[in-house]
């Protein structure tokens, strides 16, 4: 009687993901806090017989995740610990916490049904008396506030906002699905928060925060406008530019 078992093959991890594993365990770990340089491309070549290229590959990936900082002639540092998001692609942050290596969790704090203020009405080009929607989720890193994400929504371009459960998507999540984003434009400030926003993020009052203001469009229209707020002191901007 033929033998009908099948066996799994087993699939090894790339090895330039091998390299990034041990990087990030080494600064979980404490072993290499922040600014200790890293092992050099030549170093990862000879420790996990891998060629120069892959070694390349894991620091230029963790160097663009904002977990590593290299320096030309002086070497490849761990960064440091702040969270950093990047200034010229809007990414869900769920998912930049994620590559960090930690954990993404989330508190719906509000999800309402708002009233029309000349402001909103300007910002997401309302004509006439549509509702708008308002989402107030604090985003946490390992456990730790790192984001307060409050969000004005058309809901006449997205019905079913109010019907979703934030702590399971993030907004921008939800909006990318159902009205995918075509435009969007920044304003930056440091600002001092109030003191109902310190509470929230559990900083001082005297903390600076950097705040980003964002209008979002689909091909339908403004689709939204969001408050992003953090501690100065856990969150950077930042970009890495490819020509």
């Amino acid at each position: 009687m033929a033998d009908t078992s099948t066996t799994k093959k087993v699939v090894k991890p790339a090895k330039y993901s091998v390299i990034k594993q041990y990087i990030c365990e080494n600064i979980e770990s404490g072993e290499w806090p922040q600014n200790a340089k890293v092992p050099s491309e030549n170093e990862l070549t000879q420790q996990f017989d891998v060629s120069r290229m892959t070694a390349r590959r894991a620091l230029q990936e963790l160097t663009e995740q904002g977990i590593l900082v290299r320096s030309q002639g002086a070497g490849t540092f761990v960064a440091t610990f702040k969270s950093q998001s990047s200034l010229l692609e809007i990414r869900n942050i769920s998912d930049e916490i994620s590559e960090r290596g930690h954990s993404h969790h989330a508190k719906q704090l509000l999800l309402k049904s708002v009233a029309v203020t000349e402001e909103l009405a300007i910002l997401l080009n309302l004509k006439n008396n549509e509702h708008v929607y308002y989402s107030e989720i604090l985003h946490c890193e390992n456990k730790h506030p790192i984001q307060l994400e409050q969000r004005y929504v058309n809901a006449s371009l997205v019905p079913e906002y109010l019907l979703q459960d934030f702590t399971e998507i993030t907004p921008h999540e939800y909006l990318s699905s159902v009205a995918p984003l075509t435009e969007a434009t920044h304003e930056i400030e440091a600002v001092l928060a109030s003191s109902v926003v310190c509470e929230q993020l559990e900083i001082d009052k005297q903390t600076p925060c950097l705040q980003v203001k964002r209008r979002t469009w689909s091909k339908q229209g403004v689709v939204s406008v969001a408050i992003l707020t953090a501690p100065g002191d856990k969150y950077r901007l930042g970009s890495h530019l490819k020509f």
